[in-house]
């Protein structure tokens, strides 16, 4: 049974189910041995396994598993033996939105007392596009709403003017990144900057994607923007204060899933 859950989804064993929780182990024991057991029961035996309740990583259906093993196996070492012969730098690029209705998280107050954290009846965000290496540097620029071919350009020429060292930059298949301006841009600066692409829909592949998640949960634990320049003021602050911090930066390539761009 435990290695069932472990090996099989519910969807995969056709039960209407996203996740195992206590309710579909419960159907499935009815399922396949007969046996109703009581829930509390189901939940014994769960944690006496050493399974616990865990939010889900989200992964794209249409995912290449060929495409991540060449990635993996194939197409980065041949990055990174390239970056070594050059002496080029590679950055992780990636963007993410940050919105004034974010959650703001979990705070302790008496039973019964729930706390109230204030918020703005208008809804604004601010966008960021930004790029880190495995020595600890980071690099980000600010802009508002979607990421534009003239905001990408932008960025690539402040990464260029940033180092002396010629940029190997990785970033995801996003249509911008793709675009005719782009290449034009990058083919003129080839002796300064080439673009490598990672297989289709695989955020958790990216370093920076863990960048983005790291701040923010750092930003969830502030009070609430109460306009579009705090907010843009907060990321800032919080992004500056992270360039100061290598350390933070070398640890997001320590995750399982990007372990294999750390060295």
């Amino acid at each position: 049974m435990k290695r069932m859950i472990v090996d099989k989804t519910p969807e995969q064993l056709k039960m209407p189910f996203a996740l195992w929780t206590r309710q579909a182990v419960q159907e499935l024991v009815e399922k396949t041995h007969g046996i109703k057991m009581p829930i509390r029961s189901v939940g014994n035996y769960l944690s006496r396994w050493g399974f616990t309740p865990q939010r889900p990583r989200k992964r794209a259906y249409e995912q290449q598993p060929a495409a991540i093993k060449k990635w993996l196996r194939q197409t980065y070492p041949s990055i990174a033996k390239r970056a070594k012969q050059e002496g080029a730098q590679i950055h992780w690029c990636d963007q993410t939105g940050i919105s004034s209705e974010d959650h703001r998280g979990r705070g302790y107050a008496p039973q019964g007392r729930t706390p109230i954290a204030g918020t703005q009846a208008a809804r604004f965000s601010a966008s960021m596009i930004s790029a880190v290496t495995n020595r600890g540097k980071l690099r980000f620029m600010i802009y508002r709403r979607g990421l534009k071919i003239a905001t990408f350009i932008k960025f690539l020429r402040r990464l260029i003017r940033c180092t002396d060292h010629k940029i190997f930059l990785i970033v995801d298949n996003l249509q911008v990144h793709r675009a005719r301006k782009v290449r034009t841009w990058v083919a003129k600066r080839k002796k300064h900057i080439e673009l490598f692409f990672l297989p289709p829909y695989c955020p958790e592949l990216n370093p920076d994607e863990y960048l983005n998640n790291t701040v923010k949960s750092q930003l969830r634990k502030r009070p609430a923007p109460r306009s579009q320049d705090e907010l843009q003021a907060s990321l800032r602050s919080r992004m500056k204060s992270n360039q100061r911090r290598p350390q933070l930066i070398r640890k997001l390539f320590e995750h399982p899933n990007v372990k294999y761009a750390a060295a």
